[in-house]
């Protein structure tokens, strides 16, 4: 069994499409010859939504996750197969801005998508993806399980915590074996690639400052994370997403896959910022300078994923590594900079040759 056959003709709901991520997963799920819903706010000015055209290749709905009667009747009417929950305040710095809009987003957002397939009654499996920052992060370098504390010391990442545990409340109460809704949740490491222009993250950071002729301002050099392209996340997404599918209500394969996942890159790919700068200006010729400051804003220094669950109960094994991660994202980015009509034809494309690697490598999810 892959995913490549199990998409085509399916009604899919993805919340946030208009975002970095949202947009990725929309494009390989028209490529897959999905039926693609999206719910989201409007795109930014310049979002790879836009630039890709999306929005006449599926069918776009620009709501409030916080709206609980209009997200209601969207699942009423659209009745879907299968929900990906993306929509989220998605950065730690300005959550610190607006912690209560955050938390508004991040937590009843997801208890608002839930309470909506709840009151639907309709079938379907449901993706929920929060983040590695759902963790309660005690700085060490030993790898995180799914069955660590939640936690998070700011707003962001605290909200990714308690929405972690609004769908295990969901799952227990509501959603049980018995229950025709097969509800996931996921967890994914520092996702990068071309067309996220967020402000406060690093690579688009580095992206406009080359861009400018300017050097990179990095503001926490020695902090590591674990670096993955967006494709490898997804990848896991649409396998687990397909399997949920496949697995019916009374079995023990359903209460296995109703769980956590985290998806993140191998231990070699756990690199400080400043090692990643470093490889994105060996296929972007530039410098860089140290801009950290006593008394920032708190961000984690030390975070690492383990994917052990993944491997063991979906097959599901990280493609790409460190340095192909790095040189796919520079890449896409220099070939939007000299011709902007290329974005999309440059996500096909590497989607293509991402799933062509997988194959070589024999992942699970692929023919």
């Amino acid at each position: 069994m892959s995913f490549s056959d199990q998409y085509a003709g399916r009604r899919v709901l993805v919340t946030g499409h208009t975002g970095f991520k949202g947009a990725w997963l929309c494009e390989w799920l028209t490529l897959l010859g999905a039926d693609v819903f999206g719910y989201a706010l409007p795109a930014g000015e310049g979002a790879l939504f836009t630039q890709v055209e999306l929005a006449a290749r599926m069918h776009h709905r620009e709501a409030d996750i916080r709206d609980l009667v209009t997200l209601c009747a969207a699942v009423k009417s659209i009745r879907p197969d299968l929900i990906f929950h993306l929509a989220a305040q998605a950065l730690v710095r300005p959550s610190y801005a607006d912690p209560v809009g955050t938390y508004a987003t991040n937590i009843m957002g997801t208890v608002n998508l839930l309470e909506a397939v709840r009151l639907a009654g309709h079938p379907c499996a449901v993706v929920v993806v929060t983040s590695d920052k759902c963790y309660e992060n005690r700085e060490r370098f030993q790898e995180y399980r799914e069955e660590d504390a939640m936690g998070g010391h700011d707003p962001y990442s605290s909200s990714k915590g308690a929405a972690e545990l609004v769908v295990a409340s969901y799952r227990k109460s509501f959603f049980s074996q018995t229950s025709a809704v097969r509800v996931a949740s996921v967890r994914a490491g520092n996702v990068i690639g071309g067309g996220d222009y967020a402000s406060d993250r690093i690579v688009p950071d580095c992206i406009r400052a080359l861009s400018a002729g300017r050097p990179v301002r990095v503001r926490n050099p020695a902090a590591t994370r674990p670096w993955q392209h967006v494709l490898e996340p997804l990848g896991g997404y649409l396998w687990l997403g397909a399997r949920l599918q496949g697995a019916g209500t009374h079995s023990t394969a359903t209460s296995a896959l109703n769980t956590a996942f985290n998806f993140g890159p191998a231990a070699s790919s756990h690199r400080s910022v400043r090692e990643l700068v470093e490889e994105m200006l060996l296929h972007w010729p530039g410098e860089w300078q140290d801009a950290s400051q006593p008394g920032a804003l708190h961000e984690a220094s030390l975070l690492h994923l383990s994917a052990d669950k993944a491997r063991r109960m979906l097959g599901w094994e990280p493609t790409w590594n460190f340095e192909e991660t790095i040189a796919a994202t520079v890449d896409w980015y220099r070939a939007v900079a000299a011709d902007a009509a290329a974005a999309r034809f440059l996500c096909q494309e590497q989607i293509h040759h991402y799933t062509l690697s997988a194959k070589e490598a024999s992942i699970a999810w692929t023919p």
